[in-house]
């Protein structure tokens, strides 16, 4: 499927956004220790039926932005109206993205035809309880990031996101494991883009999202990370849960054929 790459003008930034297919437009919104490139699988296969957008956030892959307080619900309609032009897209976002994408349809329903959510971050969910393990591990990441040691940090993310924070360090390998080091090690050193202007609380307002929604976690991720995905899926009036086993928070790229029949099936259904 051919691809084409725009910019996208919003605030000081230049969104780099790749686009394949036509039909119903399906938004891509990545995690913050990726880019756009952790959805190549599912792009693929979604631009055989659909208009496929995947774009990068400030600070990743090839969006160029300078400094300002801005908003990445604004960003991401701005995608929207630039690509698809008043239409309701559906949202298919992991981590971060889920956060924006959940704030996306508070305050653009009609613009929000559905959602696809894996292993969503939130804002003004309960603060999670960490085991010790975890904690110590967690920990060890920020002192790494304080005395800025790049290389330290990435690789306890990828223990922490890719391995998932109980397995073994080093439990995915190969190819998976450089490109995600190169990819969060480019989004540690990016410039600093200024700060989210969207910060109100969205966990209260769930029961307000009334688009169709499907809510996928990794059985290997975060403990808490799994609870609160499946809480999300009960707190949504048209929303289902799906849990992937042997996964840890980024299945897109550890389970590509999985979460692609999972997105296929629900872009179906809708």
């Amino acid at each position: 499927m051919a691809e084409t790459t725009h910019r996208i003008r919003s605030g000081r930034a230049q969104l780099s956004a790749e686009v394949a297919g036509q039909g119903d437009p399906v938004v891509f919104l990545h995690a913050a220790v990726f880019d756009r490139t952790m959805w190549r699988a599912q792009v693929d296969a979604v631009a055989a039926t659909h208009l496929a957008i995947a774009y990068d956030r400030r600070s990743f892959g090839g969006t160029v932005a300078e400094p300002e307080d801005h908003s990445p619900v604004a960003d991401l309609l701005a995608i929207i109206d630039a690509l698809a032009p008043g239409q309701p897209a559906t949202l298919v976002a992991c981590s971060q993205g889920g956060r924006i994408a959940l704030d996306f349809a508070l305050a653009h329903p009609s613009r929000t035809r559905a959602l696809v959510l894996i292993a969503p971050s939130i804002s003004g969910a309960p603060e999670p309880v960490l085991s010790p393990p975890i904690t110590a591990l967690v920990a060890e990441a920020a002192a790494a990031e304080a005395a800025r040691n790049w290389d330290r940090v990435s690789a306890l993310k990828a223990q922490l996101w890719l391995d998932g924070p109980l397995q073994r360090e080093g439990r995915i390998s190969g190819e998976l494991r450089r490109m995600f080091l190169q990819k969060n090690t480019a989004a540690l050193l990016a410039q600093p883009v200024g700060a989210s202007l969207d910060t109100a609380p969205a966990f209260p307002r769930l029961g307000e999202i009334s688009a169709p929604a499907l809510v996928i976690s990794g059985d290997l991720d975060f403990p808490h990370i799994q609870e609160r995905s499946r809480l999300i899926a009960t707190m949504m009036p048209h929303a289902s849960g799906a849990a992937i086993a042997e996964t840890a928070h980024l299945p897109s790229l550890e389970r590509p054929d999985e979460v692609t029949r999972l997105i296929a099936g629900f872009l179906a259904r809708l």
